[in-house]
């Protein structure tokens, strides 16, 4: 069975360890309600140096055109930044579901 693409995007908060527990935490939830989780919070900052500005916008670019690919964008967690305003604008501007991790487990029967 092909799984849809759900993009998966948080107000990331903590060190790079709690970052990345909390990203793997969210992409296995939202695995086991049926989709394939993509998160750039999970492999990005292997390679990409936040701090230099070109890397920056490049991953900016490259987060952009994955959420162009999803089905659905899952925003995760209790607190919504900046960066989560505009993944969900993007989603809204090409016509891309955006809903919460707990509406994605109430509509798939899953609800915790």
């Amino acid at each position: 069975m092909k799984r849809p693409l759900a993009y998966v995007t948080a107000a990331w908060r903590g060190d790079a360890c709690e970052v990345t527990e909390q990203a793997a935490k969210y992409c296995r939830i939202v695995y086991d309600a049926g989709y394939s989780p993509i998160c750039p919070m999970l492999y990005l900052p292997l390679f990409l140096n936040d701090v230099v500005p070109e890397e920056h916008k490049s991953g900016i670019d490259m987060g952009r055109d994955l959420l162009r690919r999803s089905r659905v964008l899952v925003v995760c967690g209790n607190y919504v930044n900046e960066a989560v305003k505009n993944d969900i604008a993007v989603a809204q501007r090409l016509g891309i579901t955006a809903t919460t991790l707990e509406g994605i487990l109430t509509v798939k029967g899953q609800r915790r």
